[in-house]
């Protein structure tokens, strides 16, 4: 369950904007307010098999854009990449602060730590 409410918190974060005003709303209560279905109904005058109709249909919006756009996904990939990244950069500060002490590769590996961190922030 906790691997499904991640994924949707997820979807929501990307693509939520996609949603209605109700939907969000419904969405936000239900996951980030961890109320439960008949407290949102009751909260809403409405029943809660109406809550979860919204919910529902706002849970496969956000799950089609994702299939369509596979835009979480790319984000995964890339924080992969990015780790990768870091790991190898690491791996050549080290290997010349042990071996080389040279001033221009350790200028380089200042400036891909630099690139590397505006690429994470975007």
């Amino acid at each position: 369950m906790k691997n499904q409410a991640y994924r949707m918190a997820l979807l929501y974060d990307f693509y939520g904007d996609m949603l209605t005003d109700r939907q969000k709303e419904f969405y936000d209560l239900y996951y980030n307010e961890d109320l439960s279905l008949a407290e949102i109904a009751e909260n809403y005058g409405i029943t809660r098999q109406g809550v979860r109709d919204v919910i529902v249909r706002a849970e496969a919006i956000l799950t089609e854009l994702e299939d369509k756009t596979g835009i979480v996904k790319r984000f995964h990939q890339m924080q992969d990449q990015f780790l990768a990244i870091q790991t190898a950069l690491n791996g050549i500060c080290e290997l010349n602060e042990t071996r080389y002490q040279d001033d221009t590769l350790e200028g380089l590996c200042t400036q891909i730590q630099g690139v590397l961190s505006q690429l994470k922030q975007e």
